[in-house]
């Protein structure tokens, strides 16, 4: 069983930045993998990217290619999610979620709590 605890999240100006923390407990991330999905109101949620625990393979959405970036810390066992020149329509409540296997944008077996980002124009 993984627990996942994220944080980081905040308000923020458009263009500006904030980093999620997703913490593990309970065992290690090795042989998972580590993705963010966000949730917008009154709509589905969205992959946003994953990183593989061994090897560091990352896959992002395209919306986000180029702004954000997923990394681990093998020593805090946490994966982050930095998120640069941010977007209003990056409002969200951004999910921790991990699965055993590679990477991809479906079928995850563990969820954090989520964390709130809010982005004003």
């Amino acid at each position: 069983q993984v627990q996942l605890v994220e944080s980081g999240g905040g308000s923020v100006q458009a263009g500006g930045s904030l980093r999620l923390s997703c913490a593990a407990s309970g065992r290690t991330f090795s042989g998972y993998a580590v993705a963010w999905f966000r949730q917008a109101p009154g709509k589905e949620r969205a992959f946003v990217a994953a990183i593989r625990w061994n090897g560091g393979t990352t896959y992002y959405a395209d919306s986000v290619k180029g702004r954000f970036t997923i990394s681990r810390d093998y020593a805090k066992n946490t994966v982050y999610l930095q998120m640069n020149s941010l977007k209003p329509e990056d409002t969200a409540l951004y999910y921790c979620a991990a699965r055993f296997g590679g990477v991809q944008s479906y079928d995850y077996d563990y969820w954090g709590q989520g964390t709130q980002v809010t982005v004003s124009s």
